[in-house]
């Protein structure tokens, strides 16, 4: 029986995680406060602050496998210290944005990593922690790189705004496609690789990204996914969608938005997954060493599918941490009216 700690594993992907590993009949352990929820059903709290110096004294004998899913090094080096000598194996999961570089598509893990200078900064941070879990563990050690991760309980909105936002219906925010892209990872591929490269002992270092596909595309299987499940609860036809308003996509072009005050990629006033052009290579990133090493990569439409009844389970209309909410959404339509309307 493979013995996994998790350092956190009540929030969404650490969830999943260990979801994950006691489905495969592991004893899971997750050190956490336990404030983000509860650990998945058959997993065994250890509540605990990790800022605590006797946070890891009840974490007693040998791990299989170990991991860490924060990059704050007032919690990754007192783990390390207190667990390394104690761990076959260390699952660090970090994230592209350690790249320096995102305008270059098809990149992999030998391209250049920011240089962490300030801890406060994501990147930063996730590079220092590699560095860090990397000097200690050194062979023992795999580094897990997601992109975009997805799915169902996604606490961050990028991508479920779309499918929350289509089905409502209506005229929607879209900006110009030609040269953008997508590219996600399914929190449920995400989380099945992480427990399985645990338990084999996968080390090195692996950018764990879905398929690279038109932004286009990503829209185009949003609108036939809410046009599905219109049909199915009663909607008439694709085009009737949400509380039976017609859906009409309006394109608005980068400058407009930008005048408009909103925001790129995430975030309270922005269009979910909006990069600027010399970004694409941030969602164009080689998969190859995640596919090679068992990485699955499932279908977009099976994703946008799980996605949208996870929004209409959680209600499409709650308060959001990204997208434009309806008032922000009109007064860009507004502006776009007004650039078209016939001058007298």
């Amino acid at each position: 029986m493979t013995r996994t700690l998790i350092l956190g594993g009540t929030a969404w992907l650490g969830r999943e995680i260990a979801a994950a590993a006691v489905a495969r009949g592991g004893e899971v352990a997750c050190l956490a406060r336990g404030e983000s929820g509860a650990v998945a059903e058959g997993a065994r709290l250890v509540r605990a602050d990790r800022r605590d110096p006797a946070a890891y004294d009840e974490l007693v004998g040998e791990w299989d496998e170990v991991v860490e899913l924060s990059s704050d090094p007032a919690l990754v080096g007192p783990a390390l210290r207190a667990l390394a000598d104690r761990a076959s194996h260390w699952t660090l999961v970090s994230s592209v944005s350690v790249y320096a570089d995102t305008a270059t598509p098809g990149a992999d893990e030998s391209a250049e990593l920011v240089e962490p200078v300030d801890p406060s900064v994501y990147a930063d941070s996730k590079v220092a922690a590699e560095r860090e879990s990397a000097g200690r563990l050194g062979d023992r050690l795999l580094v897990v790189r997601p992109g975009l991760v997805v799915g169902p309980g996604d606490p961050s909105d990028r991508f479920g705004w779309w499918p929350g936002r289509m089905h409502r219906g209506g005229r929607v925010v879209v900006p110009t496609t030609e040269g953008r892209w997508v590219q996600a990872v399914d929190v449920g591929d995400l989380a099945a690789f992480v427990e399985r490269a645990g338990r084999e002992g996968v080390v090195g270092t692996v950018d764990a990204v879905g398929e690279p596909v038109p932004l286009e595309e990503f829209l185009r299987e949003v609108r036939v996914a809410v046009a599905s499940e219109a049909a199915v609860s009663g909607g008439v036809g694709s085009g009737a969608v949400g509380p039976g308003a017609a859906l009409e996509l309006v394109t608005v072009d980068d400058a407009t938005l930008l005048a408009a005050g909103v925001s790129w990629w995430a975030g309270p006033r922005s269009l979910p997954l909006w990069l600027p052009l010399d970004a694409g290579g941030f969602v164009r990133r080689s998969g190859a060493a995640y596919v090679a090493a068992g990485g699955v990569r499932r279908p977009l439409r099976e994703t946008v599918a799980r996605v949208l009844a996870d929004e209409l389970a959680r209600g499409r209309d709650r308060p959001r941490r990204a997208g434009l909410d309806a008032a922000d959404e009109t007064a860009v339509l507004a502006v776009v009216d007004a650039q078209v309307a016939p001058r007298g």
